[in-house]
């Protein structure tokens, strides 16, 4: 296989990335030394669609497409840390304290001060979506 060098790095950081991962009974999430999971989301093209794909939620994270861009928000407030809610309007809420989020992650109504922290994500040469979900 005839690979360049950019393409090779890539591949590398990513196996790289992976292999100080363990294996963990959660939902195929990889846990990493530095504190951090690894979800695999699957499949980028998964997520084509404009909107908020909230089957995350309980692993940590929400998956937002707006356009040519896909992110990954955590799905704790950052107030108090309880899991927010991915609301119909592509906003989050959290039914703790009644803090609101924006869906680009910026606060909208406290009491959180700090808007919602956006993940590192990254593919793999299948096309597999993996996000680094740090652990709490």
């Amino acid at each position: 296989m005839n690979m360049s060098r950019r393409k090779f790095l890539i591949v590398a950081a990513g196996t790289g990335a992976l292999a100080g991962c363990q294996t963990a009974d959660n939902g195929g999430a990889l846990t990493a030394p530095h504190g951090e999971r690894v979800v695999n989301a699957g499949l980028a093209s998964n997520f084509s669609a404009d909107g908020v794909y909230g089957g995350f939620r309980d692993l940590g994270f929400f998956l937002v497409r707006k356009g040519e861009k896909l992110l990954a928000f955590s799905a704790i407030c950052t107030h108090k840390k309880c899991k927010l809610i991915a609301e119909p309007d592509r906003s989050f809420y959290c039914k703790c304290h009644g803090s609101t989020f924006s869906p680009d992650g910026r606060v909208t109504r406290g009491p959180a001060r700090r808007d919602l922290p956006v993940l590192t994500t990254f593919t793999d040469e299948n096309a597999q979506l993996f996000v680094k979900v740090p652990i709490m």
